[in-house]
């Protein structure tokens, strides 16, 4: 489900997300503002990630499993 919502952006803004629509590199202006979103929910995601491991350390049931899929030999 989708809703459709009125955003006031800057004219240089709006000059940019129609360049990235006539460019090919996304099929509207929707998918700009939608993909935009997204991609800031994930950097807050991994912000808030950051502190949470900042201030827990490193999960040592984890590391290993960490190491491994970096392909990282966590023995040595």
């Amino acid at each position: 489900m989708s809703k459709q919502i009125a955003v006031r952006l800057s004219d240089d803004l709006v000059e940019f997300v129609d360049w990235l629509v006539r460019s090919g590199r996304e099929h509207s202006r929707a998918g700009v503002v939608a993909r935009a979103l997204e991609r800031e929910r994930r950097r807050l995601t991994a912000e808030r990630d950051a502190q949470i491991l900042a201030t827990t350390g490193p999960d040592p049931e984890l590391a290993g499993l960490a190491a491994y899929a970096a392909g990282i030999d966590a023995e040595n």
